[in-house]
């Protein structure tokens, strides 16, 4: 099959459009043909190599987490797809979207969204999974509290607006002047333009400040937030990190850092969103999978609104049971 690789860890010069082999099917694995993946901060920072850490030495990588596409085939313990559904979906740590097929844990994949198109559906999964957990689960958003989105118009804010407002949340978004419109048309009842002005200044208090592009910590912005507030952050810095210790056990403001967890149940919930009209999908820009050093240099610009897809020719394909 064909595939984007890296055989070291460097600039984008190193992602290489080569043959290589097709995955082998686990027991609870779904061989997808994809349609379509999307590209993510986190997939240029293992390719950098500042995740090497958890990514480890063992080359060829394929990155790519993000997958939307057709089931093929399925592993013997599989039970709830088969050969033909439209699925989209995780795949493990450190990738293997960035190819024709990627072998999918049955446990991180959904049925697609039918309103949307594969392109749509990659751009989903990661950054709305780790929107809708940082709010949801880390700071247990109620319906009339105040949250702040910084990065609002970012891949993963763009969901962070929507699904706050579906769950009821009373929204500011933070984003560029060009990008203010876009952040109202999400459902944001306020916007602040950071080129004009810092939102530590301003004079409102938060339930939520949740920093999707990982800017800022608690101690910036705890001015702005209430009493018993909580700041949730992208970017898990040593500063947050230790933030995040001291007000664990102690009263009133806290400091979180979101690790998204891929799993079915969450997607078949971001699914009945995007089917009932609570979420629109935003794509900034599409790529040809053969350009996904373009898309890489794209992502690392941070000038995107919304997500950026690789997409991938459909051609009829034949599925086994």
């Amino acid at each position: 099959m064909k595939a984007v690789v890296i055989r070291q860890y460097g600039p984008a010069e190193v992602l290489r459009y080569e043959d290589v082999e097709q995955p082998k099917l686990e027991p609870m694995q779904l061989l997808v043909k994809v349609r379509a993946s999307s590209v993510n901060p986190v997939d240029w920072k293992i390719r950098q190599g500042m995740l090497s850490l958890i990514s480890g030495s063992k080359f060829p990588k394929i990155l790519g987490f993000d997958v939307a596409g057709d089931v093929v085939a399925v592993g013997s313990g599989v039970t709830h797809f088969k050969p033909g559904d439209a699925i989209y979906g995780s795949t493990s740590f450190p990738g293997g979207g960035y190819a024709e097929f990627a072998a999918i844990p049955e446990n991180l994949a959904a049925f697609k969204p039918t309103n949307l198109s594969y392109e749509e559906a990659a751009a989903v999964p990661l950054a709305a999974l780790t929107a809708l957990q940082a709010l949801r689960n880390e700071g247990n958003i109620q319906t009339g509290q105040n949250v702040l989105i910084n990065g609002a118009a970012g891949g993963v804010g763009v969901f962070a607006v929507q699904i706050a407002k579906a769950l009821g949340a009373v929204v500011t978004g933070v984003s560029s002047t060009k990008n203010l419109d876009l952040v109202k048309s999400l459902g944001a009842d306020r916007v602040i333009d950071y080129t004009q002005q810092d939102f530590v200044e301003d004079t409102a208090q938060y339930d939520i400040i949740f920093d999707a592009v990982g800017k800022r910590s608690l101690s910036q912005t705890k001015r702005v937030l209430k009493s018993k507030g909580i700041y949730i952050t992208t970017l898990p810095s040593p500063e947050v990190f230790l933030e995040g210790v001291l007000t664990a056990f102690l009263p009133g403001q806290k400091a979180k850092f979101i690790l998204q967890k891929p799993n079915t149940q969450d997607l078949v919930y971001l699914k009945e969103l995007i089917e009932t009209g609570k979420i629109r999908v935003v794509i900034d820009r599409t790529y040809p999978l053969q350009e996904v050093a373009a898309a890489h240099a794209y992502s690392e610009s941070e000038r995107a609104a919304g997500k950026i897809v690789l997409a991938q020719p459909v051609v009829d394909i034949a599925v086994s049971s």
